[in-house]
């Protein structure tokens, strides 16, 4: 597998400091952040609660990055709009969260936003066989979604190898992300694998030079 020369760099706010957050999201995007990634949970479909668009909608004036969101909730489709309304630029969802993942993105591209399909650790890669052509991003979770701080799943660099392949005999361009574990030891893992974006929480909001957390994960391949 070719390693990625240099992937995108989505922090995720899951691990900022709440109270500070419209100053945390203008602090990563000086610092060299590609994306701003905003983790949705709602106890339901995983267990823990973070925020939904209205925190999303307030802290769009505060960044001009694409605006990351993945939603971690069951359902997801009477949500979409809300979200795509709040500032959202892309807008993943789960294909375990639903009946009608086609459905789900098609409503995703309809809002004019790009769509992504998030799947869980147990998930195989061939659960996206049939949506490649409505799909712009992957986002494998290398954790099982629902807390910051998990260690990296080592089993899931076969999931991101597959991944890759299914993309490349796809003839698409679709980016591939990885969210879970991911620190300056595991990235090159990810990368290697055929990652192109990097989901970091602690390994970014975790060290007092946001630049140089940012750097050491864009430059650990």
């Amino acid at each position: 597998m070719t390693s990625i020369s240099s992937p995108l760099i989505a922090p995720s706010i899951l691990a900022a400091d709440f109270a500070r957050l419209g100053e945390e999201v203008a602090a990563i995007e000086k610092a060299g952040a590609d994306w701003i990634h905003l983790d949705v949970m709602d106890g339901h479909f995983v267990p823990n609660i973070s925020f939904g668009p209205a925190i999303i909608k307030a802290l769009r004036p505060h960044s001009k990055l694409p605006f990351d969101v993945h939603l971690m909730i069951e359902p997801v489709d009477p949500y979409l709009e809300a979200f795509a309304s709040a500032g959202a630029d892309h807008i993943t969802v789960h294909a375990e969260a639903g009946p009608h993942l086609h459905r789900s993105l098609q409503a995703i591209r309809a809002l004019g936003i790009k769509a992504g399909v998030s799947l869980c650790p147990a998930t195989p890669p061939e659960a996206l066989s049939e949506v490649l052509d409505m799909t712009d991003l992957i986002l494998v979770m290398s954790v099982n979604p629902g807390f910051g701080g998990q260690k990296f799943l080592h089993s899931q660099t076969r999931k991101i190898k597959t991944l890759r392949d299914m993309i490349q005999s796809s003839g698409r361009s679709i980016r591939l992300a990885v969210d879970g574990g991911i620190d300056p030891e595991t990235a090159p893992l990810a990368i290697a694998a055929g990652a192109d974006v990097l989901i970091a929480g602690s390994a970014v909001y975790g060290r007092e030079d946001y630049a140089a957390a940012i750097r050491a994960l864009r430059n650990s391949n």
